[in-house]
């Protein structure tokens, strides 16, 4: 009886053990992205990863590789390619090179509002870029993240006019387009990876850069730059993209799952920028920053860039037709 007993409680105590084992463990996708926590970028990933868990009944999680630890936004487009890294959240700048027709929403004063940003990405124009960029790059733009407008900021002096630009250094991604607008404006930026920008604005390698507010508070600008100048001339669009051999070898109803965490994460970035922006500017003025406005309107930048950017980079975008389609999208005159 002793040992009927024991062998009771030894079948007992296997069986509690199999009953409470845990389920099998998520599978983990790694997303890079540049920017800090309490980014869009952050937001944009936080609610990705709640909405793909939920979709996926916990079958998939994602961990967050913020700041750049992974490397910077251009070598994770190569990673992700190469299907060696999941995903990465990245300024659109960086994908152009690898996807030039994405480079329309880097076209100086094209998107003027956070509602034109939204009717381009999420129309036709939008889901165009999305199959280019998967024939070109080989990656799958899954989500948007909405960030703002780059606004100028400097260590030097309030910058108003093209005037006040000139003896400003200023630090630009490695994109032509960025590059070349800044060259309308009268000068040569500096073109720097955005790994490499805070460590150059404090060591005054360069004097400034360009970045939404929500950008500036989450890398801690403040702390090396004093003005800021409220030019208006990209919004920036941070699009996340994916493997497009690991979302070819998943099953349709997962690929909608990624998909619907995609646009349910691009809803959330809208919301989190008209619910922040404000705050996030007017915590910048209580850390010091001075911001202008700049004179007449913009109105000598805007001539200057639209002038001479727009028409050197219609072959690449995908002809000049492909901008009038966006504009007429827009509700705007045609060039």
């Amino acid at each position: 009886m002793k040992y009927k007993n024991k062998f009771i409680s030894a079948l007992a105590l296997t069986t509690g053990l199999i009953l409470a084992a845990p389920s099998q463990a998520a599978t983990v996708w790694k997303v890079a992205a540049g920017d800090n926590e309490g980014s869009a970028q952050h937001a944009f990933g936080l609610k990705f990863k709640e909405a793909l868990n939920t979709g996926s009944g916990g079958k998939y999680d994602v961990k967050l590789f913020m700041a750049s630890t992974l490397g910077s936004e251009q070598d994770t487009v190569n990673d992700v390619s190469l299907d060696t890294l999941d995903f990465s959240i990245l300024a659109v700048n960086n994908l152009t090179p690898f996807s030039p027709t994405v480079g329309i929403f880097t076209l100086p004063y094209v998107v003027q509002s956070l509602d034109d940003a939204v009717t381009l990405t999420q129309g036709s124009v939008g889901q165009e870029l999305v199959e280019n960029s998967v024939r070109d790059a080989g990656v799958r733009i899954v989500g948007w993240t909405y960030t703002g407008f780059r606004v100028l900021t400097n260590s030097k002096k309030p910058v108003r006019t093209l005037d006040d630009l000139k003896d400003v250094v200023v630090r630009v991604p490695k994109n032509e387009i960025m590059i070349d607008t800044y060259k309308a404006w009268g000068i040569n930026p500096t073109p720097m990876a955005w790994s490499e920008t805070f460590t150059a604005l404090q060591q005054g390698v360069v004097d400034g850069q360009d970045n939404p507010y929500v950008t500036v508070n989450a890398m801690k600008f403040y702390e090396v730059q004093k003005y800021v100048t409220n030019i208006r001339y990209i919004f920036s669009i941070e699009p996340m993209i994916m493997s497009e051999q690991l979302f070819q070898s998943l099953k349709p109803d997962m690929q909608k799952v990624v998909l619907d965490a995609g646009l349910a994460a691009t809803k959330a970035s809208e919301t989190f920028l008209i619910e922040n922006e404000a705050k996030i500017r007017q915590n910048l003025i209580q850390h010091g920053m001075k911001i202008v406005d700049p004179a007449n309107g913009e109105k000598e930048w805007i001539e200057r860039a639209t002038g001479q950017v727009w028409p050197k980079y219609y072959d690449s975008i995908g002809g000049k037709d492909k901008l009038n389609k966006a504009l007429r999208a827009l509700g705007r005159d045609e060039v």
